[in-house]
């Protein structure tokens, strides 16, 4: 399929963009460590998964529509992913702060997707995360005057943002094979896990999201718009032959 080639066209341009000054220290005060530093453990933790199990969904679900090439668009978001994980990892041994082997945010979506194999449930739990750490990762931006920390922090907002687009199209292709009642379930469901995402994001680093600059209703307002923006542009357009795939190529300079 067109698509995902154009994807892998995209992750390949994205992979030679150099946004982190690594030649830049860590510039940040200790009582601004103890609000985000939790969080940026967890995070890190949670960017460094191997992506065995997305993939072997992905497998599943490529033979089934026959397209090969999306195996290697999903592997090379994995990597994009892992580069956040090392990106953080690299910022916490900067700080001298440690690197964390267990969270319970992390341990619970490992135990969901160890067993599952639905890409389309991948996709919807992908876009759900996804929209929260582009909240998560502006608060964290705000939270310091760590330059350092704002370039990583920027370098992950701009791949997410084609990250949610990447989902939201798969999530249009695999709606649009629903009959009219599935479609219907699914629609309630999706919201469901949406905004129930949404608010264990916002309880497990509401520090972060606080010293950003928002309140529980600003970052609630900041979710339904991306819900609107993901989701239900998805359902709305989910006849993917008027889906027009947001691949855009990077030319970002910060």
């Amino acid at each position: 399929m067109k698509s995902s080639s154009l994807w892998i066209d995209h992750f390949k341009a994205n992979a030679r963009e150099q946004r982190v000054n690594w030649n830049l220290s860590p510039a940040i005060v200790p009582k601004d460590i103890k609000k985000i530093l939790p969080s940026i453990q967890a995070w890190q933790l949670g960017e460094t998964s191997d992506g065995t199990h997305l993939l072997r969904a992905a497998c599943f679900y490529s033979i089934k529509i026959g397209d090969s090439a999306y195996v290697e668009a999903v592997e090379l978001f994995i990597k994009e992913e892992q580069k956040h994980g090392s990106n953080l990892g690299r910022y916490l041994d900067s700080i001298g702060a440690q690197r964390i082997k267990s969270n319970w945010g992390d341990t619970l979506f490992r135990k969901i997707r160890h067993f599952n194999t639905s890409m389309e449930i991948w996709t919807l739990a992908v876009i759900a995360v996804e929209s929260a750490a582009q909240v998560f990762y502006q608060s964290l931006k705000e939270a310091t005057g760590c330059t350092l920390l704002k370039q990583i922090c920027t370098d992950i907002l701009i791949d997410e943002s084609y990250h949610i687009d990447f989902q939201t199209e798969r999530c249009a292709m695999l709606f649009d094979t629903k009959s009219v009642w599935q479609k219907e379930v699914s629609s309630r469901m999706y919201r469901l896990f949406f905004f129930g995402t949404a608010a264990t994001v916002w309880l497990a680093h509401k520090n972060v999201f606080k010293a950003g600059g928002n309140t529980f209703a600003s970052y609630t307002r900041k979710m339904k718009y991306k819900y609107i923006k993901t989701i239900k542009k998805a359902i709305a357009h989910s006849d993917v032959k008027g889906f027009v795939p947001q691949v855009r190529y990077i030319n970002h300079k910060l």
